[in-house]
C-alpha cells in the first residue's frame, strides 16, 4: 500500500480546503470501502483528511416535518433511531440488510452513498477496467458478469451500484446536501449518479473536492408503509443480486401513490418511474402490481448470464408490493 499522511478535520469549512489543498486527497469517514480499496492499489490518496470528528453525526427534524440525517451518522445509529424505524421503515430495512454489525458500527451515510462497485474487474488491478483507467475496456461485457447491470448499462461499463441504503433513500426522494470552497450545495439522490455512457469514471454529480454533509428525507405518509427485500446468494453480509424498496398509499382498494426502487440492477439505485405511473390509481392487486414490474423492466437489457436477473426482480416487485397491499387489507 502506497505511504500517505493523515490529517483529522475539525470543522466542514476546513476539511473541504484541506482537500483542495490536495488534489490527490480522499476525505476518510468510517473507512470500511476506502481502506480496502487502498490495501488493493485501487485507490492511491497521497493524504486522507478524516472528517469522522465533523459535526454531522446527528438525525433532526426539519421545519417542514422531514428528518435530515448528518454524513457521519453511522449506519447503525441510522437503523436505530426510532423515527427512521417508525416513518421510514424500508430505509431501516435496507441498512440492516447491509454489511455485518462491525461494519455498519463504523461505516457513514456519506460514505455509504459514496461506495464503489464491487465487481471483480474493477477491484482487480491487473485487469483492464473501464471506471479505473478509462478507455482500457470492460471484460466484464463478454466475461464474469453473473450479478451485473440489466439496466442503464453501456458497452463501456454493466457495474452495479452495491448500496441498499441508497436505494431506500432514492424511493424516499432524498436529497444530498454537500459543501465546497464556494458554499454550500445540494442534489436530489436521483441525479446523484450520472449515467454511464462512455464515460463509467464519472461517477457522481458532486463538484470536485465536495464532502457531503448531510442527507435530507422530505415528510410524506407514504413512506411509512414501506418495505426493503434484498436477494443475496448467502443469508448475512452479502451484496444483493437484486433488491426492492417499496411504499404504497392504498384508499378503496386502488394505489393512491406509489414509490419504488430497485437495486443491484445498474449502476446507481434505480428510481422505478414505469412501474410508478402504472401504480399510480390503478387496482392494488397482483394483476397490476405485475404489469407494473413488467413496465419497469421492459428496458432491461441482460447480458449472457444475468438475464435470469429479469425474472428474479419481477418476482420481487410482486412480492413485496402485495406484502404491502396485504398489510394495509389488515
Amino acid at each position: 500500500m502506497r505511504q500517505f499522511g493523515y490529517r483529522r478535520a475539525h470543522d466542514v469549512t476546513g476539511a473541504v480546503a484541506l482537500l483542495a489543498a490536495d488534489p490527490d486527497a480522499r476525505f476518510l469517514g468510517g473507512g470500511t470501502n476506502l481502506v480496502d480499496l487502498m490495501k488493493t492499489g485501487v485507490e492511491r490518496p497521497a493524504r486522507l483528511v478524516d472528517v469522522r470528528e465533523l459535526p454531522l453525526d446527528r438525525i433532526e427534524h426539519t421545519t417542514d416535518g422531514g428528518l435530515r440525517i448528518g454524513a457521519t451518522v453511522t449506519n447503525s445509529d441510522l437503523a436505530a433511531d426510532p423515527e427512521i424505524r417508525r416513518r421510514y421503515p424500508a430505509l431501516t430495512q435496507a441498512v440492516l440488510a447491509g454489511a455485518s454489525g462491525q461494519l455498519r458500527n463504523m461505516a457513514t451515510v456519506g460514505g455509504n452513498l459514496l461506495q464503489r462497485t464491487r465487481c471483480g474487474y474493477f477491484s482487480d488491478v491487473s485487469k483492464p477496467c473501464n471506471k479505473r483507467v478509462p478507455g482500457s475496456g470492460c471484460p466484464a461485457v463478454g466475461g464474469e458478469h453473473h450479478n451485473h447491470a440489466v439496466l442503464g448499462a453501456s458497452d463501456h461499463c454493466v457495474a452495479v451500484h452495491p448500496s441498499d441504503m441508497g436505494v431506500a433513500l432514492t424511493a424516499f426522494d432524498a436529497v444530498v446536501a454537500y459543501e465546497t470552497l464556494d458554499g454550500p450545495g445540494e442534489v436530489p439522490i436521483t441525479d446523484l449518479y450520472l449515467p454511464v455512457g462512455d464515460t463509467p469514471h464519472r461517477e457522481t454529480a458532486l463538484p470536485p473536492g465536495a464532502l457531503i454533509t448531510h442527507v435530507t428525507l422530505p415528510a410524506g405518509r407514504v413512506a411509512a408503509r414501506s418495505r426493503y427485500r434484498k436477494v443475496r446468494e448467502r443469508a448475512s453480509y452479502a451484496f444483493a443480486i437484486g433488491s426492492v424498496a417499496a411504499a404504497l398509499t392504498i384508499e378503496d382498494g386502488r394505489v393512491r401513490e406509489a414509490r419504488l426502487a430497485l437495486g443491484a440492477v445498474a449502476s446507481r439505485p434505480w428510481r422505478a418511474r414505469a412501474a410508478e405511473a402504472v401504480l399510480t390509481g390503478a387496482p392494488a392487486d397482483g394483476a397490476t402490481f405485475a404489469a407494473a414490474a413488467d413496465a419497469e423492466l421492459a428496458a432491461a437489457r441482460p447480458l449472457p448470464r444475468n438475464g435470469y436477473k429479469v425474472a428474479l426482480m419481477r418476482n420481487l416487485v410482486v412480492s413485496v408490493l402485495t406484502e404491502l397491499a396485504e398489510g394495509d387489507a389488515r
